[in-house]
């Protein structure tokens, strides 16, 4: 059981985890060595305060030298579901579980917008994590969307299980004896006589399940009963959610999406967290 689970590595998850670290918090942190494909895509950062017009790649460098100069351990692993417990709260990476009694979460904006039905049958035939729900489709017809080449393995998983895949993805492919490449990514998800339709331009398909394989999806899907405003987590101004010991900070509570504003979210998410876990006796 550790004090605390910081989610995200943006500038809002490497304040919060360097605030963690320098108040002795026993923790973990997931994200990505890369840190943020924002920073690195930056061609230039004006606005950040010690900093005069640096490009985006030397600030990228700059916080990993830090994080490396503190011993910070990364956990390079994704979180399919965060589940609040009531006492903690449990992540779960495939088939692993950790547990903290605190949670921060740094994730960023999400990209991937949802396709119109998606988030209506979450747990009814659309999933995001193919390690945990891969096997109920042995042998079934499966839709498969994949926007990133580091999903292609959890994509070949799923098609050794699946009886035939409709296959969408944002990158070459090579192709598999059960899969049918689709030239688009879906346009819809509706449910008819018990099956799920997907529409794609060409007209629809039936299937029985559909895997999302995103680099990112909303904080709503990520943890259960955890309230939004809008595309944004709902918080106040300690950066408290509406589940006690979850707080969240950076791009994912809202405008303005700024480097300055996101670390300085996520130092507050700390304080916030250590007064929480003061109150309640945990550390």
């Amino acid at each position: 059981m550790k004090d605390l689970l910081i989610v995200g590595s943006g500038p809002a998850g490497i304040s919060a985890a360097l605030t963690a670290a320098a108040r002795g918090l026993d923790f973990l942190w997931f994200g990505s060595r890369a840190l943020s494909p924002k920073i690195a895509q930056a061609p230039e950062i004006a606005n950040y305060p010690g900093l005069c017009r640096v490009q985006g790649r030397d600030f990228q460098k700059i916080l990993q030298d830090q994080i490396d100069a503190m011993g910070l351990s990364l956990r390079e692993e994704r979180i399919d579901f965060l589940y609040a417990m009531g006492s903690h709260f449990t992540a779960c990476v495939n088939e692993t579980m950790y547990d903290a009694r605190a949670v921060i979460l740094a994730v960023g904006v999400s990209t991937a917008g949802a396709v119109p039905g998606e988030l209506d049958y979450i747990g009814q035939g659309v999933s995001y994590c193919a390690t945990c729900d891969g096997a109920l489709y042995r042998g079934k017809t499966i839709a498969i969307v994949s926007t990133n080449p580091e999903f292609e393995e959890e994509v070949e998983f799923l098609l050794r299980l699946a009886g035939k895949a409709y296959v969408s993805r944002s990158y070459p492919a090579p192709d598999v004896p059960n899969a049918e490449g689709m030239a688009d990514f879906p346009k819809g998800i509706r449910r008819e006589n018990g099956k799920l339709q997907i529409a794609y331009a060409d007209g629809e398909r039936t299937v029985d399940g559909i895997f999302f394989l995103k680099d990112s999806v909303s904080p709503a899907v990520l943890m259960p009963g955890l309230a939004m405003d809008g595309a944004h987590i709902a918080v106040n101004r300690d950066l408290e959610t509406n589940l006690p010991g979850c707080f969240a900070a950076g791009d994912c509570t809202g405008r303005p999406y700024q480097y300055a504003k996101a670390v300085g979210e996520g130092n507050v998410a700390v304080h916030t967290a250590l007064r929480w876990l003061k109150e309640n006796q945990s550390v």
